[in-house]
């Protein structure tokens, strides 16, 4: 009889639990995101770091130890976080471009506003795409008292607070720092007596900065480093003051709190490179009681779960009570839809503002794996806005004065094929164990699985941009690589054999170098320029290609041709190229030609300035390049021009 009256008792409070759990409103979700920074939290166990607000965050919440941006840079990385799909299945990975999404992705918060969710967000977006209308309630507000303009009583919401406060250009000289906290402080309500003493105590000591053992300790670097801290510093102060404006306005009981970055930085070999130091970032998850429910952790704990930003859209769908559209290719890693943890985060980079490269990666809770596409370009191509900073002014100087032991030196040099870290051992990336026969089991694991990814999500990475534009024309890149014609396993097949760097493999591609498909004849010419002299044998078709109907396949086969001493036919293509029609300042990407052009002339510069190429045809058409009007982000030709002019003395 007690056990009958137990069961009924038990049977009545989870009943009344889940009656009370079904007349919960939805939760508010927030995103509190800073840009460019690592886990440089003293939750994470950086004792340099003063962030005590995040500190608090992580002790009240879940702490999630391998979190990973799918790209190491803003605008691809953003566009992964606002649609829930890899950057490279849309064709989107390239910084700042602007190439349609396929029609059928919505940006995440058109299901959330749909629903009934007020969205808010502030000010940046960059999705690194044509935006869409219907994603954003508000949009266009800086301080709290914006914040929430036009949202009824009580509507549930989402926000997505973008602070830029340890953004890279803070540490740059002639930085607008002080501009930014004072006005964002002064916007949300804070005294200026309270903020100065904040930014008055951000110092921190150059002479104890780590440093990590990639850099020089030159004084610039140690500078940066320092400043860089400062940044974060104010970051946290900056996360602190929102956490105390949910709490005054008795929001906080009904919201879910997200804290991350939106990829890791700051210092050069971090920000725009898949090294843990670039994509590894630091993610908190606060849930109140009410909500704890809808969730698969404790707060107060940590996890080592992996998770991407590929995950964040349905995740917040899942915690709203949305359907997750069949599309994500994310999956929730919490909430009622969540499924079995992955074991592996994927990465990528593509071209870096005016500097092309392809580098692949995936990471598993030990390891990082990296493919290296372009392995005879360095790490360290000249990118403008990177060099604003003293720091790799500085670490590129050792290096000409070889100052620098091998590690320092690597970022300097050609880089090798294949990458293998052993993060528990090695969490800077410095000593690679591909080689290493200890580790084979685990660089052919990791190697199939990144290869069979790239394969499912047809990684639009392997068609250069320049034919990417050409071919897409009237589509999207999504559909355009999805086609029945288009011939992708061949084309992963060239050019996981063309970057091998093994002349055992010339054979092969001189056969492919006459293939029907442009960009299966683009790797094969890129083989043959990886071989340099050993790709004699391949000239006279390679000296066919400089007819080619793609540019890109044309100026593949002048760097090779280059390297094999035809250095006047390579030239005269490469001039032909630089000379194409191009995009004046009143040009938009909808000239699909000359939008496509204007990446072919920047591939071209690449490859002029890589082999060093300086004659004054080419110097003429630089200089007019250079000297030429261009509309913001749409000017990487006329960046790298103005760089060659200064590497030529002019």
């Amino acid at each position: 009889m007690k056990n009958l009256i137990f069961l009924v008792s038990l049977l009545f409070v989870l009943f009344a639990c889940s009656s009370e759990r079904a007349e919960l409103p939805p939760p508010n979700i927030v995103w509190l995101v800073s840009e460019d920074n690592s886990p440089f939290l003293g939750c994470y166990g950086d004792e340099f770091a003063s962030t005590p607000n995040l500190n608090k965050l992580a002790q009240i919440g879940v702490k999630f130890n391998n979190t990973f941006a799918n790209a190491p840079v803003c605008a691809p990385s953003r566009s992964t976080i606002i649609s829930g799909m890899y950057a490279t299945s849309m064709g989107t990975q390239h910084m700042r471009s602007e190439n349609p999404t396929p029609k059928f992705m919505k940006f995440f918060p058109c299901y959330l506003k749909k629903a009934g969710y007020y969205t808010t967000n502030r000010i940046k977006k960059d999705y690194n795409t044509t935006d869409q209308d219907s994603v954003w309630d508000n949009s266009d507000w800086w301080g709290w008292k914006d914040a929430f303009i036009g949202r009824e009583k009580d509507q549930p919401f989402f926000m997505m607070y973008n602070t830029w406060m340890s953004h890279e250009g803070k540490i740059h000289p002639n930085t607008d720092d002080w501009e930014y906290f004072h006005g964002t402080m002064k916007d949300h309500g804070i005294d200026s007596t309270t903020y100065q003493k904040w930014w008055d105590e951000a110092k921190h000591d150059p002479e104890l900065v780590p440093i990590p053992p990639y850099h020089p300790k030159t004084k610039e670097m140690k500078r940066d480093w320092a400043r860089y801290y400062d940044c974060v510093e104010l970051m946290d102060r900056e996360i602190g003051v929102l956490i105390e404006k949910f709490k005054q306005d008795k929001l906080l009981e009904n919201t879910i709190i997200f804290y991350f970055s939106d990829h890791g930085g700051v210092i050069a070999r971090s920000k725009r490179f898949v090294f843990d130091s670039g994509l590894r970032v630091p993610m908190l998850l606060y849930v109140p009681e009410k909500y704890q429910h809808l969730v698969d952790y404790e707060m107060g704990s940590e996890t080592d779960r992996v998770v991407s930003f590929v995950d964040l859209a349905p995740t917040v769908l899942r915690l709203a009570g949305i359907e997750i559209p069949d599309y994500c290719e994310g999956v929730a890693f919490t909430g009622e839809q969540t499924k079995a943890e992955k074991e592996y985060a994927f990465g990528f980079r593509g071209r870096m503002d005016e500097r092309y490269d392809l580098v692949r990666t995936v990471r598993d809770k030990r390891f990082r794996y990296i493919r290296n596409y372009m392995p005879h370009r360095i790490y360290g191509g000249k990118v403008r806005y990177l060099w604003r900073a003293k720091s790799i002014q500085s670490w590129e100087a050792e290096f000409k004065k070889s100052t620098l032991d091998e590690k320092q030196s690597a970022f300097w040099q050609s880089k090798a094929v294949e990458e293998l870290y052993d993060i528990r051992n090695d969490p800077h990336n410095v000593n690679n164990l591909a080689d290493d026969p200890k580790y084979k089991e685990d660089l052919l694991r990791l190697r199939n699985v990144l290869q069979k990814h790239m394969k499912e999500t047809r990684d639009l990475g392997f068609v250069p941009e320049a034919e990417m534009i050409r071919r897409y024309k009237g589509s999207t890149p999504y559909d355009f690589i999805r086609s029945d014609n288009f011939p992708f396993d061949r084309v992963m097949e060239t050019a996981n054999l063309a970057t091998e760097g093994n002349n055992e493999n010339l054979k092969f591609l001189i056969d492919r170098l006459s293939d029907e498909e442009p960009v299966v004849r683009y790797w094969a010419a890129m083989g043959c320029a990886i071989l340099k002299e050993k790709a004699k044998s391949a000239a006279k078709d390679l000296i066919n290609l400089l007819e080619d109907e793609s540019p890109s396949v044309r100026i593949a086969a002048t760097e090779a041709l280059y390297n094999l001493g035809e250095k006047e036919k390579a030239i005269n293509t490469l001039l032909e190229v630089i000379n194409l029609p191009e995009m004046g300042k009143e040009e938009t990407p909808s000239n699909i030609e000359l939008y496509s052009n204007h990446f072919a002339i920047t591939q071209a510069l690449n490859v002029i300035d890589a082999l060093n190429i300086d004659t004054e045809a080419i110097r003429k058409v630089v200089k007019r390049i250079a000297d030429a009007e261009r509309a913001g982000m749409r000017d990487y030709d006329k960046r790298i021009a103005e760089d060659l002019l200064l590497k030529f003395g002019m």
